[in-house]
């Protein structure tokens, strides 16, 4: 059986003062590997701005929140970041979340969980930045911005910022099943044991 070597980076706090590292980590491993496409989670487009200059000469795509994710008929990303990813030839998914969409006015309208919704939870249990990067993958695969024959680097974070990088093979939502999570670039572990507090 062939091995192959890879090392997985660990955070010791989830959030934002880890996104510089992570895309600095996620880079280096992508250009190791002869990566070319990168997603990046980002809301108000802080994270893809400063992607979209650390990737130049790749193909970044900064998904963001759906319009009317938090207020109606607003977009939390920043006419300044969207003019800033644009110039530098990165591409902005904006589109309903693979994980919600319908079946979330279901359970608002009518107080119940949804099965999209106990995926995305259980997701979570790995930390938020592995629900985004799957998440995003399914996105990106359905809006044809990535193929599901070819790795990707997938970046994401707790709340805000990067934590999280993760090469995956995407996959359309209607086959979610065969989404594969290939390598953990890094992530957080603030409750790994060799972490003293």
């Amino acid at each position: 059986m062939a091995e192959f070597a890879s090392k997985t980076i660990y955070f010791n706090q989830t959030g934002p003062d880890n996104t510089e590292r992570t895309l600095e980590i996620a880079r280096a491993r992508m250009v190791e590997l002869g990566l070319r496409t990168v997603m990046v989670a980002s809301t108000q487009g802080v994270t893809g701005a400063r992607a979209a200059e650390l990737y130049k000469g790749f193909d970044v795509i900064v998904v963001s929140h759906s319009t009317g994710f938090d207020v109606p008929n607003t977009q939390q990303m920043t006419p300044e970041n969207r003019k800033v990813i644009e110039a530098r030839k990165a591409r902005i998914l904006t589109c309903v979340h693979a994980f919600g969409g319908v079946n979330r006015a279901v359970r608002k309208q009518f107080d119940t969980m949804e099965l999209d919704e106990i995926i995305a939870h259980t997701l979570r249990i790995f930390g938020q930045g592995v629900k985004v990067i799957a998440e995003m993958s399914l996105m990106a695969a359905d809006a044809g911005l990535v193929r599901i024959d070819t790795p990707v680097m997938g970046i994401a974070g707790t709340s805000n910022g990067a934590d999280t990088a993760a090469i995956v093979l995407p996959t359309n939502a209607q086959t979610f099943f065969d989404l594969k999570f290939l390598e953990i670039v890094c992530w957080p572990s603030p409750n790994h044991p060799t972490f003293a507090r």
